[in-house]
């Protein structure tokens, strides 16, 4: 085997073996060794590189990642210009609906959470800045791929797929383009307990001037506070509003 293929194997390791600590919220050798199916040594081997070099950190035999990745997530997050102009707009939406709101972009056919704002009546909900999400799931990602063409969400559904993430989650192809159509025509998409059980969103592109979805901003709450009039016309007009400042901002900053 060649010293380029070893060493790039050698890579895939540590990244297997982070995204794996990540995903279990710690762990130790045997747990990591038995989940990749590698050797507990060649597993150990990457750990100790790992915490030497303080991405993983060591706590009674369980390895977590470490705060140096709050370095790095916060200077991705810093250079994205959408972020920097949204960031206002997201928190001025949070305290005019009273929920939760959200900023998201996609990167490699994920949804990327990058911020998110809670107003005063907001639940607390599993997202954070720097979760990955299934864009199919959610109202941000149905309207990012609302506004982008047939064979980029083709490419995204053939990696990706649909999977079930809630009993109400899209699992049919045409059912998703149907979807996308409707969010087209009025503007912002809706996902109604697609991601979360008992949740709604409402969900609007933030388009270039070449109107594709660069991000998408959003309302999130309560299902039983989302209904009638509130979910048709309110929340929909708030979430394009916002997404109107961000878009007129992003072309004129």
């Amino acid at each position: 085997m060649s010293i380029g293929v070893t060493s790039l194997k050698a890579t895939k390791t540590t990244l297997e073996i982070i995204n794996s600590v990540q995903e279990l919220n710690g762990a130790g050798v045997s747990e990591l060794a038995e989940r990749l199916g590698k050797p507990t040594s060649t597993v150990h081997d990457h750990l100790r590189t790992l915490e030497s070099e303080e991405y993983l950190v060591k706590q009674d035999g369980t390895y977590h990642i470490s705060a140096r990745f709050l370095e790095l997530g916060e200077q991705v997050r810093s250079r994205l210009k959408v972020y920097n102009i949204a960031r206002p707009e997201v928190d001025a939406l949070a305290e005019q609906s009273g929920e939760h709101a959200n900023l998201l972009v996609e990167e490699h056919g994920r949804g990327v959470f990058v911020y998110k704002s809670l107003g005063p009546d907001a639940v607390q909900l599993d997202t954070h800045a720097g979760m990955r999400v299934h864009l199919p799931t959610t109202a941000l990602g149905k309207a990012i791929l609302a506004n982008r063409p047939r064979h980029e969400i083709d490419e995204i559904l053939d990696r990706h797929g649909l999977p079930p993430v809630t009993k109400n989650s899209i699992t049919d192809r045409e059912e998703l383009f149907d979807q996308l159509e409707t969010v087209r025509e009025r503007g912002y998409a809706v996902d109604d307990e697609e991601r979360l059980p008992g949740m709604r969103c409402v969900a609007a592109p933030i388009t270039d001037n070449t109107d594709r979805a660069v991000a998408a901003v959003s309302v999130s709450c309560p299902k039983s506070r989302l209904t009638g009039k509130r979910f048709e016309e309110t929340i929909p007009n708030m979430v394009l509003r916002s997404a109107n400042v961000i878009e007129v901002n992003l072309a004129y900053s």
